[in-house]
């Protein structure tokens, strides 16, 4: 969708969610607004409150389903009954008269949107959590909007994802998703690792983790996963998946992220209870498939198939294979962590992060387990893996020298680009493979912040990173917040911070891509990854002393 922020009513009517403009009438009362509307047969779709829009999970008549709320920002329950009548709660600051709202209703169903910690809008967050965000607030009293920023993208997991489900573990969607990514459900709490040793925050990081877990042990193959095993996703894709999967794109950091989670966890809270319970079966799990993976065409299970996929790279070539591979000591991926298919099979950040996981899953079975030889079998597959990407993955290049490749198939084949998602080339020191002074690194660095890099972009209001995943000419919030926060240049981190919070579309929120000349053309409006990430950013910058 693009940015509801730039339609009026009747440019909305025109998507054809309208035959014409619906004008509500309001009847203020404290925090609460009640209006009339008239029903025009198109059944509910689109809240719009603010221009900002929110996809929600409701209940209608028993069955759970998503539905357009909006905002992420200011309404804490909504409740519609029948054709007419609306109520709709509101956050005290967000008040004002004259507030534009649209609403198109549901037939005649009962719609009521769980007004719990997590939907759509949770107002209290732990204490240790809001004390920290306090904490460097006021150090940003000079730059108010940066502020904002900051709080927003710091609590934007805990205010807009967190779902407790009924065994106490947490799913949480990516933001307008409803699949729960390892991916993103990582990142999207990593932020709050360091501050886990307060038991409330400990409760929401192991809860996500506990949830992980469970879903590597069900299909480590697969990406995203269901809250419940009702069989939503993509379910037309070959071979049939389990109804807990959402989708199977096998990815190598799929597996990476929730193991460094489990690691920062484990430093930051000092607790070993999860560890000592789950780490060796789960292990298990990823050993087994990395390992399998090194011989890809001989041993692999793993095929995927998407009938008629809008690009083609969103599937996989060779009847599911993917492009031949030769044997290299890696462990073949599929996806990119965009979920674009890999050109060649051997994804080098990717490599990179299953390297730096390795050490920290040694690290946890043999400190906390006691189990020296699945130890010792983690830190043998890191040294294939080293060994790969020092033989296969590093190319000279006439103008930058020694770089790393994107991919390469251990057959001379390899590509020269990067992604924005993480991990990229461009996270290198970030994700704990290399020093940002590393000489490789630094080639590659300044390669991918080229235009001799496809994917890097500049535009009236930015210049950066962005994706194949999104059109060309949209650069990545993410990729820019990389850049931040592996950048030495004081210089570079202050231009950064300017470029970021400038392209937000008067939101206050990063998005995944944006026009590089007209920021107000973006995708993904609620989307909590960079946003966490940026927080992060920003802390770095204050501790820093370079704002």
């Amino acid at each position: 969708m693009k940015n509801p922020s730039v339609f009026e009513n009747e440019a909305l009517a025109e998507k054809c969610w309208y035959e014409e403009p619906i004008t509500p009438r309001f009847e203020r009362s404290g925090m609460t607004y009640t209006g009339a509307y008239t029903y025009d047969g198109h059944g509910a779709r689109v809240l719009d409150l603010c221009g900002k829009f929110l996809v929600a999970e409701v209940t209608v008549n028993g069955t759970r389903r998503d539905f357009v709320l909006g905002t992420k920002r200011d309404i804490t329950d909504l409740l519609v009954i029948g054709k007419n009548d609306v109520t709709i709660l509101l956050r005290a600051e967000s008040l004002s008269d004259g507030l534009n709202a649209i609403v198109m209703l549901c037939e005649d169903q009962l719609i009521r949107v769980k007004n719990e910690r997590n939907l759509p809008y949770a107002e209290v967050v732990p204490a240790a959590m809001q004390a920290r965000v306090d904490t460097y607030k006021a150090r940003l009293e000079k730059y108010p909007k940066l502020a904002r920023m900051y709080e927003n993208g710091y609590l934007h997991t805990a205010h807009t994802v967190l779902d407790l489900c009924e065994d106490g573990t947490y799913f949480l969607v990516s933001g307008d998703i409803p699949g729960m990514w390892l991916r993103d459900s990582s990142t999207q709490v990593t932020h709050y690792a360091s501050i886990s040793r307060d038991p409330e925050i400990a409760s929401i990081v192991e809860g996500v983790l506990r949830r992980q877990l469970k879903y590597i042990t069900i299909d480590p193959y697969a990406n995203a996963f269901n809250r419940d095993p009702n069989g939503n996703g993509h379910i037309t894709d070959r071979p049939l998946q389990s109804v807990w999967v959402f989708e199977r794109k096998y990815e190598i950091d799929s597996l990476c992220y929730p193991m460094r989670l489990l690691y920062l966890y484990w430093k930051g809270s000092g607790r070993e209870e999860l560890i000592r319970e789950q780490l060796e079966t789960v292990a298990r799990v990823i050993l087994d498939v990395w390992k399998t993976e090194q011989h890809h065409a001989e041993q692999s299970p793993y095929r995927f198939i998407r009938e008629n996929p809008p690009v083609p790279w969103d599937t996989i070539t060779n009847d599911g294979m993917g492009a031949p591979v030769a044997y290299t000591g890696m462990t073949w991926c599929g996806f990119r962590p965009s979920d674009d298919g890999c050109q060649y099979g051997y994804l080098t950040a990717s490599e990179m992060f299953a390297s730096v996981v390795l050490s920290y899953m040694a690290e946890m079975l043999d400190t906390v387990c006691g189990n020296r030889a699945m130890a010792d079998e983690c830190l043998a597959l890191k040294k294939d893996i080293d060994d790969g990407i020092a033989k296969y993955c590093i190319v000279e290049h006439e103008k930058y020298g020694k770089i790393y490749a994107c991919e390469t198939d251990g057959m001379g084949n390899y590509s020269l680009i990067d992604d924005a998602n993480i991990p990229s080339l461009l996270s290198i020191p970030y994700i704990g493979y290399a020093p940002v002074e590393d000489e490789i690194y630094q080639n590659t660095r300044r390669f991918l912040l080229s235009h001799d890099n496809p994917f890097y972009f500049e535009g009236k209001y930015a210049r950066g990173i962005g994706s194949r995943h999104t059109p060309d000419g949209y650069i990545w919030h993410m990729a820019l917040v990389m850049q931040g926060l592996t950048s030495t240049d004081p210089a570079e981190k202050r231009a950064l911070l300017d470029m970021i919070s400038s392209t937000d579309a008067g939101t206050g929120y990063l998005h995944e891509g944006f026009d590089a000349n007209n920021p107000a053309n973006y995708t993904r409006d609620w989307f909590t990854w960079p946003n966490s990430l940026f927080a992060e950013f920003i802390e770095q910058c204050l501790d820093e002393g370079i704002i």
